[in-house]
């Protein structure tokens, strides 16, 4: 059986009690005068008074009933129309969700400030169409850049391919080097490929929790970087205490590297990175570079962005290294803290979770 709507049962319940209060007010008016009327001396039988009296009291009875009928239609219609009025703001709230699509999530519910409820609940509505708006609109935005990292390798291998054909005295040292370009060009490509599905396997979370060493995780990425710190001329300290913590360990490599990548890539010749981590499960790297605004460090977490680098130049990597980190810290529900450290560069410490005991 249907379940009548609220504005029905709203209605429904105000009649009942104005019908209710109404019976009580004429039973406390009527049941004296009756009692009364039964107990007061009456005239012999046959006498004109006793008849009035009874007459009278009878007219009360059908006064009373007839007065409970008006006053209840009176009541369900008047609750029906409180009811209404009550609901309106929650109707409106109604017709905006079903209206609701990508294009219209800027738009905000106008509820009148005496509907107090409501009004918190149009905020809360309000706020869960703000994030949706934010999330499409990154989520666009994620989408051109994506497009534009990926476009341009092949823009240049198209031209590439364009101009050795067009090459009538193209020689075979002409092709080979054309070539290893287009191999270079494939691989960014495959790079930029694996960071875009490490990025989608933070956001979608952990399925399996298991522990693992972090020192010993640690060790060995920065061990895999070694040849390329030497080769830059940059200095590695570690300070790696024991520590176990509970999380993806594949996500968590990828963290690491892309913590260990990153210190090294945007460095400075004979620069340092200091790595540590405390018992605490809290993993520190800060590394020297360039000087980085404080205002600037949160829009860097975000992907494809970039310290004033030409969106063209993919030398030092596509600006989705940090939005990676962010995203498998996000996925450990470990706290992560990025901030510009003295003299340049970047200090950036993650809180993995414990074991529990």
């Amino acid at each position: 059986m249907t379940r009548p709507r609220l504005r029905t049962r709203l209605a429904l319940l105000h009649a009942g009690l104005a019908f209710a209060c109404s019976v009580v007010l004429l039973a406390i008016v009527d049941l004296p005068l009756l009692s009364i009327g039964q107990t007061t001396h009456r005239p012999a039988p046959g006498e004109p008074a006793a008849a009035e009296t009874t007459t009278n009291l009878f007219e009360l009875l059908r006064y009373s009933a007839v007065a409970l009928v008006v006053l209840a239609a009176v009541s369900v219609a008047l609750g029906w129309w409180i009811a209404s009025r009550a609901l309106r703001p929650l109707h409106a709230m109604t017709l905006s969700a079903r209206t609701m699509s990508a294009d219209t999530l800027d738009h905000r519910l106008a509820v009148p400030a005496a509907y107090r409820e409501f009004t918190e609940l149009a905020a809360t509505f309000d706020a869960l169409r703000q994030r949706l708006h934010e999330s499409f609109t990154a989520q666009r935005q994620f989408i051109a850049n994506a497009s534009h990292e990926l476009r341009t390798p092949l823009t240049v291998q198209r031209t590439l391919l364009q101009l050795t054909l067009a090459d009538p005295d193209a020689s075979a040292k002409t092709l080979r080097s054309a070539c290893d370009e287009l191999l270079a060009l494939g691989e960014q490509q495959e790079h930029l490929i694996d960071a875009l599905l490490t990025l989608a396997s933070g956001h979608q979370g952990i399925s399996h929790w298991e522990r693992f060493d972090l020192a010993d995780l640690t060790r060995r990425v920065v061990l895999d970087h070694r040849a390329e710190a030497s080769r830059r001329g940059i200095g590695v300290r570690t300070a790696l205490a024991p520590v176990t913590v509970t999380g993806d360990p594949r996500l968590a490599a990828s963290l690491v590297t892309n913590l260990v990548d990153n210190a090294l890539r945007h460095n400075v010749p004979g620069g340092i990175v200091e790595i540590a981590t405390a018992p605490s499960g809290r993993l520190t790297v800060s590394n020297t570079g360039p000087a980085i605004p404080a205002a600037e460090i949160g829009r860097l977490l975000q992907p494809f962005q970039r310290l004033g680098a030409d969106r063209t130049d993919q030398s030092d990597g596509h600006g989705i290294g940090l939005a990676i980190i962010a995203a498998i810290a996000h996925a450990h529900r470990a706290p992560l803290t990025a901030g510009p450290r003295p003299g340049g560069g970047l200090h950036i410490t993650v809180d993995f979770a414990l074991p529990r005991a």
